[in-house]
């Protein structure tokens, strides 16, 4: 069933495990909601069109770029921004162990995109990897450190995906 928005309307948005109310306008966009109302600023503002990835965030367990998603959208999903992430996500010490970041501005979409990977394929060979990082843009560093780090990850996940099948078969 489709709800219709008109003028500001108060909506519940589920983020980090916690209902925030927010009010907005109906063309008011994800990203800016995140930041502005919610403080939540590791979601960048990079192109706002959807090209460069500063702006991930997940959406259900999948990377999505908040820039594109109206926040009326985004109501009844589960959303998980780089702050939810609480400095437990095995890729956030992975990137700081491979050095996976420069000037840091397109940390945080790298980290949700890597996270959403390793979670949802951590047996994902280098192909479907490579395919995933390609929605975001990083100018400083080269993408070498980040796929060591994501690589790093998917390894240790897999190895435990791994042992978890054979404790179950056992």
């Amino acid at each position: 069933m489709i709800k219709y928005y008109n003028d500001l309307s108060v909506i519940e948005l589920h983020v980090n495990g916690e209902a925030r109310k927010v009010t907005v306008r109906p063309a008011d966009i994800l990203l800016d909601v995140l930041r502005e109302q919610l403080g939540l600023t590791g979601a960048k503002a990079g192109c706002k069109n959807g090209d460069c990835g500063t702006c991930t965030i997940l959406m259900d367990g999948l990377p999505v770029k908040s820039c594109l998603v109206l926040a009326v959208e985004a109501v009844g999903h589960e959303l998980l921004t780089v702050e939810g992430l609480s400095g437990i996500a095995p890729i956030q010490n992975a990137f700081v162990k491979y050095h996976a970041f420069q000037c840091g501005y397109c940390t945080s979409g790298f980290l949700m995109v890597c996270h959403a990977l390793a979670t949802t394929k951590p047996d994902a060979d280098e192909y479907e990897m490579e395919r995933w990082l390609e929605s975001n843009i990083c100018r400083c560093t080269s993408y070498q450190e980040i796929r060591s780090a994501i690589t790093e990850v998917l390894d240790t996940a897999s190895r435990q995906t791994e042992r978890s099948t054979y404790a179950t078969i056992s």
